[in-house]
């Protein structure tokens, strides 16, 4: 039976058909087939969850496949990221964890099993003259000069590309269907190519690789799967995905082609990213200005907020491009219930208490979550000089500004209201520091006398603070589609040169100096931060901003 808590959608209503007619005996058993050529990026997030989703939903089975048919392309340490990343998000493939390598063998013999039905040849046309004769989406293909060959030439020559004795690209297997079909994905596709490489799980034992049409849907036949759910680039496949299950006679999954969810502002082309790390436009695949899984996680996303973000979005049929500021929203909110309160000063300008005791040093116990007084609390020292944000102080402040001024009283969070007597300025005129006396009686920030006090800003202790580097994310595209360009550019023109800001004197309150590694905090009036999992240790503090506080399309989503 169904869970009925998971919103439906067309690809339940399948399922739910399937289950009544018993096509699958009731069975759910889907997969999620990457091609270890590259990271996971959010895009993947949504194909993960939603194959995961129905399973769970249905009570059925999913698995990890690997379609690991391109030893040029693929490595191990792609295989272990996915394999680390899927984790992450939270699911679970208990002890069905596959690789297209793993039927290699069976894949070989039903190759030859279409070769003597007359259903597939040996080729030897080269790549670019198989796509010459293959037509256009106007005019039909022509047959190649090979396509009639004999039955036991084809299952020969086969055989000896097998043993290696051709070199790569010399030959390939062509499925034998219709060189004029308007669907081209028919138009004699190719099975097999001999590539002299090696594989990162099978070593040396083959020299010719499946294509991945060809691989895909009979491994699926070979695990079980009833729904192989894939994103809409596969629906012109589907009938070659049939095709050649019909001819092998074998058990038939139902492919279900749902739309793929782009982001403004991002770039998920596994071939782009890998330039933009390759030619050090980032920093590596786990850059957190990347919309890879690993680049999300370092910069602070939440898994739980990943998967309530495409529960959000939902399934559909077309594809649509999401409001980053969607996905924003729903990592804030997360965010938000999870992460306790700290301060910290981006960029640090120093205020002398005058008359504050000199050598007296005070401790304020703060909350580390203000409606959430299960999470505790924090002792913050206090003394006579503190650190304040430079943009919390206006030498000539307009009515509006709420913050400190020459002759303006404000409320140092959680401890007293000062008020700003005297400005110091260096020789080029600028700001360096602030002389201020404080009110003893208004301990804990409270007025003694019940007077206003409109603004509030944060602080830290100049004695106690801790030395921290910021790093500021932005978009790394400056257009929302990072496609869109002149004539005679590519999208790396629209590569934002100031996607990443370094600060490297800011302040922090001294209870950070335990802060573990991929920790996450609301530094208060700031925004979110987690301290940095790859380059923080213990004696160096490095925070990624995850997120600023304000939530744009919660207020749009309210219109």
């Amino acid at each position: 039976m169904a869970d009925e808590t998971i919103p439906s959608n067309f690809i339940r209503t399948i399922i739910e058909k399937h289950n009544e007619n018993r096509r699958f005996d009731g069975r759910v058993h889907t997969r999620f087939p990457p091609e270890p050529n590259g990271y996971l990026h959010i895009g993947h997030a949504k194909s993960i969850l939603l194959n995961y989703g129905l399973a769970q939903a249905y009570g059925g089975k999913f698995n990890l496949r690997f379609d690991d048919t391109n030893p040029l392309k693929e490595e191990q340490e792609y295989i272990d990221a996915i394999v680390e990343d899927v984790k992450w998000l939270g699911v679970d493939w208990e002890d069905r964890l596959f690789f297209a390598s793993d039927y290699f063998q069976q894949l070989y013999d039903w190759a030859v099993q279409l070769i003597e039905k007359g259903k597939a040849y040996v080729d030897d046309l080269s790549a670019d003259e198989i796509r010459q004769y293959r037509g256009t989406l106007t005019e039909p293909g022509r047959n190649s000069p090979y396509r009639d060959r004999s039955v036991p030439e084809n299952l020969d020559l086969f055989a000896r590309m097998k043993k290696g004795e051709f070199p790569d690209g010399s030959r390939v297997l062509r499925a034998k269907i219709d060189m004029a079909s308007p669907n081209i994905n028919l138009r004699d596709p190719v099975l097999y190519r001999i590539l002299h490489a090696e594989h990162p799980r099978t070593g040396t034992e083959w020299c010719i690789y499946p294509m991945y049409d060809w691989a895909h849907g009979q491994s699926d036949s070979i695990e079980g799967v009833t729904h192989s759910i894939c994103t809409l680039e596969f629906q012109d496949h589907r009938p070659l995905y049939d095709w050649f299950i019909e001819q092998l006679g074998i058990y038939a999954p139902q492919q279900i082609e749902f739309a793929r969810g782009a982001l403004n502002y991002t770039m998920t082309s596994k071939r782009k990213l890998l330039r933009l790390v390759k030619q050090g436009f980032v920093n590596g695949w786990d850059d957190p200005r990347l919309p890879t899984l690993r680049g999300l996680r370092r910069r602070g996303f939440t898994a739980a907020a990943i998967r309530a973000f495409w529960d959000a979005v939902g399934v559909a049929k077309v594809n649509s491009v999401i409001d980053w500021a969607m996905l924003e929203h729903f990592i804030r909110d997360d965010l938000n219930q999870t992460s306790p309160r700290a301060m910290a000063v981006l960029k640090p300008l120093k205020v002398l208490i005058e008359n504050y005791p000199e050598g007296m040093v005070e401790e304020f116990e703060l909350p580390n979550h203000p409606q959430k007084p299960e999470m505790g609390s924090r002792v913050v020292p206090f003394s006579r000089e503190i650190y304040i944000e430079q943009t919390d102080f206006m030498e000539e402040p307009p009515r509006k500004f709420f913050r400190l001024g020459p002759g303006r009283e404000v409320r140092l969070l959680g401890a007293y209201y000062v008020t700003c007597t005297d400005v110091v300025k260096d020789e080029a005129g600028h700001v360096v520091k602030l002389r201020c006396t404080y009110d003893p009686e208004s301990r804990g920030g409270q007025s003694p006398d019940g007077r206003k006090v409109r603004g509030t800003i944060h602080w830290v202790s100049a004695q106690h603070a801790l030395d921290a580097e910021i790093r500021l994310y932005d978009q790394l595209f400056l257009k929302e589609n990072p496609e869109d360009v002149e004539e005679g550019q590519d999208f790396t023109s629209n590569i934002n040169p100031n996607s990443l800001q370094i600060i490297k004197n800011a302040k922090v309150e001294p209870n950070l100096a335990g802060a573990k590694p991929g920790g996450r905090f609301q530094f208060m009036r700031q925004g979110y931060f987690n301290v940095d999992p790859v380059d923080a240790t213990p004696g160096k503090l490095v925070f990624n901003r995850t997120i600023g506080l304000r939530d744009t399309w919660a207020k749009v989503k309210k219109k």
